[in-house]
């Protein structure tokens, strides 16, 4: 037969057992626990072991402190323009304060996403279309501030508020595409006339130096053939000069010397010449001592005798030239 004290320090070994398992809680690391008696509020665990009063105390919220994301359903947002645009996004967030998030709003995951889709309606709203698809950075912006400030009570901390997509409908694309292209076919039309009008100027430009740089140089050519004509008539009159101070001081003999030498040497580039194979003077010596006399003649009408004499002796010696 069982002694029944045995049976009851049995039973009050398993009550204090079982209490004291239930006075000690282990909380998970990045996780706080509430604690409430009576159903209030009086405390939160942190990571660890933790004790509490069996049966009169109870775990309230079990929150998880870390930084968390929370996705934002797409949605259908109406520009300022009255254009309609596909958003959607993200959120991150942090519980600093457990009790407050625990106990001042009643979902906070349901209560985040909604805000954050009003909000993200309201912001978008107030822009144009271009805008909207160009400021990201803004929307982003704002979003933030307004949320972190709307969370606050709530002991929620918004670190960072991303929009994923801000997408136009198709039919708004394939507009956007053709307006696009059209102004770049608007631009590369700007961009090909204005080089043409700037090749064309400096084609002009171009030709206009070529004509300046044109006539200077015949200006210049026509100064040079200027000069050249008063240096050959120079060196002519010089020549001229000393075959004269040559006839005064030789007398007879030099002046008959020059102008034979004269007619022979136009005998002999006649002779000489490239295009001339054969080369006839229909003349006889004499003849060609008559043409010296009356060059003499001309020159000096009293050597007439005496030239005539003294040329046939050079004229003979012309090479090929027939007498």
């Amino acid at each position: 037969m069982t002694n029944p004290y045995n049976l009851l320090w049995l039973l009050v070994l398993v009550i204090v057992v079982v209490t004291m398992f239930a006075g000690a809680k282990s909380v998970p690391q990045g996780n706080v626990w509430t604690v409430e008696r009576f159903g209030a509020y009086t405390r939160s665990l942190q990571p660890g072991l933790n004790f509490v009063l069996p049966y009169i105390d109870r775990i309230g919220r079990r929150l998880n402190v870390q930084e968390q994301v929370l996705d934002i359903p797409e949605q259908t947002v109406i520009t300022g323009d009255n254009a309609t645009v596909a958003a959607d996004g993200v959120i991150y967030f942090r519980v600093m304060e457990p009790e407050k998030a625990a106990y001042q709003v009643q979902n906070l995951p349901m209560a985040l996403t909604t805000l954050a889709m009003t909000n993200i309606r309201a912001v978008i709203g107030e822009l144009q279309l271009d805008a909207a698809l160009a400021s990201r950075d803004r929307i982003n912006t704002q979003l933030l501030s307004i949320l972190d400030g709307a969370t606050h009570p709530w002991g929620v901390k918004v670190s960072r508020v991303e929009i994923r997509k801000i997408e136009p409908p198709q039919n708004l694309i394939m507009a956007m595409n053709l307006q696009m292209t059209a102004e770049r076919e608007r631009r590369a039309t700007v961009a090909k006339a204005q080089g043409e009008r700037e090749a064309a100027i400096e084609r002009a430009e171009g030709n206009k130096q070529s004509l300046i740089l044109a006539a200077e140089g015949r200006q210049e050519a026509a100064n040079r053939d200027a000069q050249a004509r008063e240096r050959l008539a120079a060196a002519e009159a010089k020549a001229t000069e000393v075959v004269a101070a040559a006839a005064r001081d030789g007398g007879e003999p030099a002046l008959r010397y020059f102008i034979a030498d004269r007619y022979v040497d136009a005998f002999k580039q006649l002779a000489n010449s490239p295009n001339a194979k054969l080369v006839v003077v229909p003349m006889e010596a004499t003849a060609l001592a008559g043409g010296i006399t009356q060059a003499m003649q001309l020159l000096q009408p009293g050597l007439a005798g005496s030239a005539a004499s003294g040329s046939s002796s050079v004229v003979s010696s012309v090479p090929g030239v027939r007498t």
